[in-house]
């Protein structure tokens, strides 16, 4: 069992699977979903793909940078619409990516990281990150706070532009 799972802890991994395959034939144009691009940065691939899992069913476009320096300049072409970022990484730690990333950038930025303690917190969210979740938590949390990030990053490219027409109509 993953931490990622909002199943029970007597899910088959047959019933997992079967569950993330439902999620993704929802139809975004019946459930008013829309696609959100999201960059994952994290050296960990395992955990890049587990979020990949959990994300993709639900409107979400995930990219992958496995370093600090590859995660900065994936922001800088991909343009993403939320960044998820890991801060213990070899080399660059996520402070430092996220640091940089506000140089040039306002993007969303959710810190997912298994460290609990205060002045981490702090520090992230002072280096610049909008958000903070804790490993493990349910994937619905996860899901619920990004798609508040995006919707967040929508309204103020709205109302920075009012010509702005997010969806293309």
């Amino acid at each position: 069992m993953t931490s990622w799972e909002t199943h029970s802890s007597t899910a088959t991994p047959t019933q997992i699977l079967a569950d993330i395959e439902a999620h993704s034939k929802r139809d975004p144009r019946v459930t008013n979903d829309v696609q959100t691009r999201i960059l994952v940065i994290d050296d960990d691939q395992a955990m890049t793909e587990m979020l990949r899992l959990v994300l993709e069913p639900n409107s979400f476009d995930v990219y992958e940078a496995h370093s600090g320096p590859e995660g900065i300049e994936a922001t800088r072409q991909l343009k993403p619409e939320v960044v998820v970022l890991d801060l213990l990484m070899p080399g660059m730690d996520g402070w430092e990516v996220c640091k940089e990333i506000r140089t040039f950038s306002q993007v969303p930025i959710l810190v997912l990281s298994a460290i609990s303690k205060p002045g981490i917190v702090a520090r992230a969210l002072d280096e610049g990150a909008d958000d903070y979740l804790l490993k493990p938590m349910p994937s619905s949390v996860l899901i619920a706070h990004l798609k508040r990030l995006a919707r967040r990053a929508r309204a103020e490219q709205e109302s920075n532009n009012p010509d702005f027409d997010y969806y293309g109509v």
